[in-house]
């Protein structure tokens, strides 16, 4: 089947479904390129900003635990242990873990209360490639305090296309 057009030349079904191909795989080269995918440091950045609302952060009472070299970037155990008595008067309100590198900075949040007991998480999170991670734990008093470290990710997650 030839497709006319008020063209001076013929394109066949198959050259125009070529065509139409081609342009699709920029459009999604173009959307899945490193540059848009990854999250820059300044992103991480105006997420903590946004966290702290510009507020000071101090660093101790935050210990952050990753593997510092990873092999698969899809299942990376973290640990995180606020030093806090967990009080109804001195307590850790929330933790945020932030990371500089994946698409959306901020990974997650926990909120915690004097009954959880300990301020302690274990979880597992998603990296997208070599980074620095920061646990900020903000107080009841509204201080927040911060603890960081950084992995080596051999096979990154997050943007691998199945």
């Amino acid at each position: 089947m030839t497709m006319k057009f008020n063209l001076p030349f013929t394109i066949k079904r198959r050259q125009w479904l070529r065509r139409i191909q081609d342009l699709g795989l920029i459009a999604v080269g173009v959307w899945f390129s490193p540059g848009t995918v990854f999250a820059k440091p300044e992103d991480a950045h105006a997420a903590i900003k946004t966290i702290t609302g510009g507020a000071a952060i101090k660093e101790g009472r935050v210990k952050l635990i990753i593997p510092p070299l990873v092999e698969n970037g899809n299942l990376v155990v973290l640990k995180v242990t606020v030093e806090s008595p967990m009080t109804a008067n001195n307590y850790v309100k929330s933790i945020h873990i932030v990371a500089e590198g994946n698409p959306v900075p901020n990974i997650f949040t926990a909120y915690l209360t004097p009954r959880s007991g300990k301020a302690n998480l274990t979880t597992r999170v998603r990296l997208a490639d070599s980074q620095l991670v920061w646990a900020i734990a903000q107080m009841n008093d509204g201080s927040f305090w911060q603890g960081s470290a950084e992995t080596l990710v051999t096979l990154s997650a997050c943007t691998e296309m199945v």
